[in-house]
């Protein structure tokens, strides 16, 4: 199959609401420009020096945006706010902070969002969901970024059930947080959802799902 057929086969069912971000990491820009041909506009890498080269190769195509999807770190928060429109992966408030101070400073305002643990996991980054809950003055005292919601990733081995649950507690935590007196937190995003479980997220509430095998197909990762 084509990635314009997967593409417009993901889209069959895809409501209007539900942002589709291609994964792009380790994937070559002639299969990103025969994306973003079947309409993709959103592409999500992880790693900072590859998404620099593929921006320089695709800088033709002035209208894509930039997701970060992957871990940052506080070394390469600067060029990160640089080179993406979006942050996914902020996992802590020192990490936050930095980005906030960071962007003031280049005059740039990413959209953020908040990469909760919903259960523990030892192989993710984020924070916990009272840790979040306590940081929440904090971080809404950021001025320069724009913090639009949640990114949440499942464990490893979780049942459909348990990924539902999951999704649905990152949903019902958006809405906790957007509802406290006292804060300006949107948190209108619910980034979520990867080529396994998208639908489930989707079910759940997602806005933003990341999709890369199932619009690419497999890949080596190095």
């Amino acid at each position: 199959m084509t990635i314009a057929h997967n593409i417009e086969t993901i889209r069959r069912d895809l409501p209007a609401s539900v942002k589709l971000m291609a994964v792009s990491k380790q994937v070559s820009v002639v299969q990103m420009r025969a994306a973003y041909a079947a309409g993709i506009r959103d592409f999500g890498e992880s790693r900072i020096q590859e998404a620099q080269t593929k921006q320089q190769e695709l800088s033709d195509l002035s209208d894509i945006c930039w997701h970060l999807i992957g871990h940052l770190q506080g070394n390469k928060v600067r060029k990160a706010v640089q080179i993406f429109d979006w942050i996914h992966s902020v996992d802590s408030l020192k990490l936050l902070q930095q980005i906030d101070r960071v962007a003031g400073e280049l005059a740039k305002n990413p959209q953020i969002c908040l990469q909760v643990k919903i259960l523990p996991d030892p192989d993710k980054y984020g924070w916990t969901i009272p840790e979040l809950l306590a940081d929440l003055p904090q971080i809404n005292c950021c001025e320069f970024i724009k913090i639009r919601g949640l990114m949440a990733i499942p464990p490893l081995g979780l049942t459909i059930e348990q990924t539902q649950e999951l999704f649905e507690s990152a949903r019902d935590l958006s809405h906790q947080i957007a509802q406290q007196s006292g804060l300006q937190l949107p948190m209108t995003e619910l980034s979520m959802g990867m080529s396994g479980d998208y639908r489930s997220a989707i079910a759940a509430g997602a806005t933003i799902i990341r999709l890369g095998s199932i619009i690419f197909g497999a890949r080596a990762y190095i």
